[in-house]
């Protein structure tokens, strides 16, 4: 046991980047940790850490046991909780990263109801737009959405992901709607900077995915701050329909070029590959599939 704790220490200091950072995450004193390192190291008979004043740094053999000893870790924790969840009610912490972008909406929404409905679960949810590892990191299950990519990981569709292209009544009276994608290009656009590519809107043909060029009458970096210029006229936009559902319905901003719609986008659930999947993760996974297609029509 005593192993098995100081490999724990050691990999939080590595994850959080320090000990000072470990200690506030893990709540356990930055001398306890440093000690638990330091006698894993005189156990191993090898350096794992080059320490620094500011931080500290993987040897070779610390990354090789880093990378080992995290594995170890996320199957022995699997292990103890397939074990407590021999009852057939789901409980025990769960990790979720989701991006911060859509917290405030269906996908928020829809977390937190399952909130609700297992008050047996710990849910500790992080909401984060940059791409996690989930091992390293610890997650449980990821909510992603983006084109379904070859992954060592598990991922279920939860719904489709519909991205449009919109823009104010009076814009369209102005410069005319467009019927082609080349069309775009003499219109001025709301960009989201986030974007992969940078200056361009993707479109799906009969021919293949084609991008076209847009003339950037203004770039920002949050779909509702797209949404916000797009409403007030400022240009035409290419936004998740999520973020634009409410103004579309009421007439304030018009869909364009419905046919030419990116296909293949979801959201979805993705986890690590395990022999037996915990009763707590199967049940936010399929109490998030259930509620998306009760809401299709929202996505």
């Amino acid at each position: 046991m005593d192993t098995l704790t100081r490999m724990r220490s050691f990999a939080d200091v590595v994850r959080e980047g320090g000990y000072s950072a470990a200690a506030r995450a893990t709540g356990r004193s930055k001398a306890i940790l440093s000690k638990d390192v330091r006698e894993l190291e005189d156990y191993l008979g090898v350096r794992l850490l080059t320490r620094t004043t500011r931080s500290v740094a993987l040897t070779e053999a610390g990354q090789t046991y880093f990378d080992e000893a995290v594995a170890l870790l996320v199957s022995l924790d699997g292990l103890q909780e397939r074990i407590r969840e021999q009852g057939d009610v789901p409980r025990g912490p769960l990790r979720v990263s989701a991006p911060r972008t859509y917290s405030e909406g269906l996908l928020g929404e829809v977390i937190m109801a399952f909130a609700k409905a297992y008050p047996k679960v710990q849910l500790d949810v992080v909401f984060e737009d940059r791409f996690i590892d989930m091992v390293s990191e610890r997650f449980d299950v990821a909510i992603r959405i983006s084109e379904l990519e070859d992954s060592s990981l598990i991922a279920r569709k939860l719904a489709p992901f519909r991205i449009v292209v919109c823009a104010t009544p009076e814009l369209l009276e102005r410069y005319g709607t467009p019927m082609a994608i080349e069309d775009i290009n003499k219109v001025p656009a709301i960009v989201d900077s986030n974007h992969r590519v940078k200056g361009a809107w993707s479109f799906d043909t009969p021919e293949g995915r084609r991008s076209v060029r847009v003339q950037e009458r203004m770039s920002v970096n949050a779909p509702h701050a797209v949404r916000m210029a797009a409403v007030e006229g400022l240009g035409f936009c290419q936004i998740p329909y999520l973020s634009v559902r409410k103004d579309l319905e009421a007439g304030r901003l018009v869909p364009v070029l419905e046919e030419f719609e990116l296909k293949g986008v979801g959201i979805y659930a993705v986890y690590a590959e395990r022999r037996h999947m915990t009763l707590k993760l199967r049940a936010f996974v399929d109490y998030l599939a259930d509620q998306f297609a009760r809401r299709a029509d929202s996505c």
